[in-house]
């Protein structure tokens, strides 16, 4: 069987709690941070486990795979990660298989699955992450007879940025394919510092994007990682003109803004050309919490590419999905099934 589109990235176990800001003082955290965990946030994981967790598949791409498939007819999507043998991976497959989503982990045997420690405050999320066995994730596992097949069958492909500390040739490879039979690739920044500690791995692979997704402060720590300045404008014009493998299409720039309109920037001859979507707001006493709100609005993006529809109407389909995500606990989608554009 072939599935449209297939996502690559890093599969975790969220564990949410809500915490004080006394909690994050504790840990040396901020209060919107995305980090990966060092020695000395190691012991965090265990002791969230004791907080009565609300406990979900995570991890980036993973969230925005389960969100397109929530918008896609079935079997519209596949996703390709690094898992341990363990009940927390069984866990993932079933929360997968559940929403549609086919997994197609590798397993490595040594390593326990990934988990995330998700620390809510108010309306906002503090993200720690031990990889663990997403960390492992190896090129053989993408070429091997059994996943190339699933690769050559989608149309479709989406890297969360958090996989460039990975294995970037894994996303080269998939770069490639897409470049060479004029397919779809699309990439997230996922977080600030994917772009300024992983530069080097992100402009590696920028070559084969025909999309790139972010958020204002991941396009303004690009920029200043880029000696670009933080500028989105600047930022977005600057990387939808750079080299690109596939050049029978232009290179999109989509940069959120939370609120404030969805900015697109598209190639126009030499120009390069800005749009603005609006964002329909959610009333405050509606929002539960923001963690994955991101993710949800890559998920509607591709699942409006999949369906092959403008690029205004796929930014649409985003940030209608990611204003549904925020009234959930954790990166999840309303359960009964909504469809767009429903809105409350």
């Amino acid at each position: 069987m072939s599935y449209p589109l297939l996502c690559l990235g890093n599969p975790l176990l969220d564990i949410q709690v809500n915490v004080d800001q006394a909690y994050l003082d504790k840990w040396q955290l901020g209060a919107d941070s995305a980090i990966l965990a060092e020695e000395k946030h190691m012991p965090i994981f265990d002791e969230v486990l004791t907080m009565n967790p609300l406990a979900l598949p995570g991890g980036a791409a993973q969230n925005s795979a389960r969100g397109a498939q929530y918008m896609l007819p079935p079997n519209s999507v596949v996703y390709i990660g690094c898992v341990g043998n363990d009940k927390y991976a069984e866990t993932l497959r079933a929360a997968n298989a559940k929403e549609g989503v086919k997994s197609a982990y590798r397993v490595d045997p040594e390593v326990e699955t990934g988990k995330c420690a998700v620390l809510i405050t108010g309306h906002h999320r503090s993200l720690v992450t031990d990889l663990g066995a997403a960390n492992h994730y190896k090129l053989e596992h993408l070429k091997s007879p059994e996943i190339w097949s699933l690769v050559e069958g989608a149309k479709y492909y989406y890297v969360g940025g958090y996989h460039l500390t990975v294995c970037v040739p894994a996303i080269i490879e998939l770069g490639k394919h897409a470049a060479e039979q004029n397919k779809i690739f699309s990439i997230n920044l996922s977080a600030p510092f994917i772009p300024t500690v992983f530069k080097d791995q992100l402009d590696s692979v920028l070559p084969y994007a025909d999309i790139l997704i972010g958020n204002e402060d991941e396009a303004a720590q690009y920029g200043e990682s880029h000696g670009l300045g933080k500028d989105l404008e600047v930022v977005g014009k600057s990387i939808v003109n750079l080299p690109k493998e596939n050049v029978n299409r232009s290179r999109v720039v989509i940069i959120t803004q939370s609120t404030e309109d969805t900015l697109i920037f598209t190639k126009s001859g030499d120009s390069v050309e800005l749009a603005r979507v609006p964002v329909v707001a959610v009333k405050e006493e509606s929002i539960v919490d923001t963690n994955g709100a991101g993710d949800a609005f890559a998920g509607g993006f591709l699942a409006g590419l999949v369906e092959n529809l403008s690029l205004e109407e796929c930014v649409k389909r985003g940030q209608w999905l990611a204003s549904w995500g925020i009234r959930q606990n954790g990166p999840a989608y309303p359960v009964p099934k909504v469809t767009f554009p429903q809105f409350a």
